[in-house]
């Protein structure tokens, strides 16, 4: 009894590129700053992610923006690269990107914060009695470390 073999459909598959699907400015900085919020302390992913978001708006106009050039992109962006500080503030001013930076406690896992009122003066805690303007926080706290005052602002 001979038993027929089943005929194999081929099945094609591609690499996926995540920068195909990276096609706004606002797309491409969410992407980057979920790197930063899920794994802070992976500078070879994030340069890989900033090298994703490069082939996005196309690397050779990146290259032809930030000075450098595109073959030492490509290298300094890519898995086994290791770019320097210089070269990814040089990209990220190219790919025309801000960066804001709050303080997190010691130990704790960095996270995306509220950046404070622009018109808040340094040293005045939003919304307190301090305060001439009243920002539209909730609650804000202040916590004492050893080395440093941190003022927590929540919505």
């Amino acid at each position: 009894m001979k038993v027929a073999k089943a005929a194999k459909a081929a099945t094609r598959t591609a690499p996926f590129d995540v920068a195909s699907y990276l096609r706004t400015p606002e797309e491409q900085a969410e992407y980057l700053n979920a790197w930063l919020e899920e794994a802070p302390e992976d500078a070879a992913g994030f340069a890989r992610a900033l090298g994703d978001v490069a082939r996005a708006r196309g690397m050779s106009q990146v290259a032809r923006d930030s000075g450098l050039s595109r073959e030492s992109l490509y290298k300094a962006l890519s898995a086994e690269g290791n770019p320097s500080f210089a070269t990814v503030l040089k990209v990220w001013h190219a790919l025309h990107l801000s960066l804001r930076l709050g303080a997190t406690l010691p130990g704790s896992r960095a996270r995306a914060s509220t950046p404070l009122p622009a018109d808040s003066a340094p040293g005045k805690v939003p919304g307190s009695r301090a305060s001439k303007s009243r920002a539209p926080f909730a609650r804000v706290s202040t916590r004492a470390t050893k080395k440093r005052r941190v003022v927590v602002a929540t919505r």
